[in-house]
């Protein structure tokens, strides 16, 4: 099972759903505690992706994400700060990215002056960081979303990549790092952490 086929990716709904699939895999290894992957969780990433690409399956809704968002400590989604937090979009304004809850999450000062009017995914690959994954969990969602609004989710990769689109399609992961290196959530820093990150 470690080295499954990749499936053929030629749509942009192909691309977004195999990302998904995996950070499902990820999810569900992480949320049992392994650090490494179990048969389990590559059979979740195949029925997954398939049921996302024949319509059996759906994403879950944003809902799930808002409800962290309100439950958890307020704390910055890159990098777990309190200190100095402002609201940030996920994906820029600036590249189109709307003003709606689902976009907006915190991030501190420090975070938000360094990812200036980037996509998340740009700032971060600069960075040579990978989000938390339910942080990437959630932007999955807005994008898919947005490419099903502007009914792109049929459109080919190579087409879709020449369109002017608020994101990156090509900055979407579909190999993630081991999940020795992964980590479901940015937890809020202790005050020493806070002092060795001024």
């Amino acid at each position: 099972m470690k080295n499954a086929r990749i499936p053929a990716i030629d749509t942009v709904g192909d691309h977004i759903a195999w990302s998904y699939a995996n950070l499902a895999r990820a999810d569900a290894a992480l949320q049992d505690g392994f650090t490494a992957y179990q048969r389990i969780h590559h059979i979740i990433r195949t029925k997954l992706f398939h049921g996302l690409k024949n319509g059996t399956m759906a994403m879950r809704s944003l809902y799930d994400d808002e409800r962290i968002k309100m439950t958890v400590p307020q704390a910055c989604y890159y990098c777990g700060s309190t200190d100095k937090l402002s609201v940030d979009h996920l994906i820029p304004r600036i590249s189109g990215g709307a003003d709606d809850s689902d976009n907006l999450i915190w991030a501190c000062r420090s975070c938000n002056s360094s990812k200036q009017g980037r996509d998340m995914l740009e700032w971060m690959k600069k960075k040579q960081s990978f989000p938390a994954i339910l942080l990437l969990r959630r932007y999955l969602k807005l994008v898919a979303r947005y490419c099903d609004e502007k009914d792109l989710l049929s459109t080919s990769m190579p087409d879709a990549l020449q369109r002017n689109l608020p994101f990156d399609l090509s900055l979407i992961p579909h190999s993630f790092p081991p999940l020795t290196e992964l980590t479901l959530w940015v937890y809020p820093e202790t005050p020493v952490q806070a002092q060795q990150r001024s």
